[in-house]
């Protein structure tokens, strides 16, 4: 059994995998963690709880982090987790490069698995599109719209900016420099290369991403939704039970597990 710690669990998020982990009989809700000011309550969970990460991650060696939180408490959570030496499972979303190549300095020394989007859908997705956009071939223009609920504060979403990077890199292309995702006023004809992404925010959206291929007469549309955060939830435990007991080295991914 995997003993596993959750990041901000009362969260929309951690209160759900605070929840899934309780009910799973492959894993131990060892410890929870908020910030500070809003821990009461979690006492009610029957683990260890606390707002001071070294302070709990100390008294559950070896258990797995699973973190949903913001780009700077990520950072900071893998800088006692570098200490500590508790396995990292990472889903926060809205990083800089600067901030993903401080991620993977931090996989040097302590096992962390990273993915914008847990779910299999998607990541099935990344090995799918990449088939299209070549079968198709350059004839059809590379457009995508994502939709969030209203409480999101990252644009675009961090798996529509890996959805995103995948097709243009199977045109060989780097996304940076071809990337759109605002159009307002006279902006011209629509350039061969760019890849458009436009996003949605509202309600209480989970999450929808659709990537379109618009060619000659004729469009494809391949979308996927997501219907509760158990989705992500379920992924990120996975990832979890999967990644005790690997060793530091490496930044794993959904990749790794299939």
């Amino acid at each position: 059994m995997t003993d596993v710690v959750i990041m901000g669990a009362k969260g929309r998020m951690g209160a759900t995998l605070a929840r899934l982990a309780q009910e799973s009989e492959e894993l131990n809700l060892a410890a929870v963690l908020e910030r500070s000011g809003c821990e009461e309550g979690l006492e009610a969970l029957g683990c260890v709880c606390g707002t001071d990460a070294k302070e709990v991650l100390t008294r559950v060696p070896g258990a797995v982090v699973v973190d949903f939180t913001a780009p700077q408490a990520t950072l900071d959570l893998l800088e006692v987790a570098s200490v500590t030496g508790n396995p990292v499972v990472i889903g926060t979303t809205g990083m800089t490069p600067e901030q993903i190549e401080k991620v993977e300095k931090y996989a040097e020394t302590v096992p962390v698995f990273f993915a914008p989007n847990m779910s299999v859908g998607v990541n099935v997705l990344l090995k799918v599109l990449p088939q299209l956009v070549q079968m198709l071939g350059p004839a059809y223009d590379l457009e995508m719209t994502e939709i969030h609920h209203n409480k999101k504060v990252d644009s675009p979403s961090g798996t529509a900016l890996k959805l995103a990077e995948c097709i243009a890199e199977a045109r060989d292309l780097v996304y940076d420099e071809v990337k759109q995702h605002c159009r307002d006023g006279i902006v011209g004809e629509r350039t061969k290369d760019e890849i458009g992404v436009m996003a949605v925010r509202g309600g209480d959206v989970v999450g929808d991403h659709t990537v379109y291929f618009l060619g000659p007469g004729e469009r494809i549309e391949v979308t996927h939704r997501a219907h509760s955060r158990e989705t992500f939830a379920q992924g990120a435990l996975r990832a979890a039970g999967w990644l005790s007991g690997k060793k530091p080295g490496k930044l794993y991914s959904m990749a790794d597990i299939f």
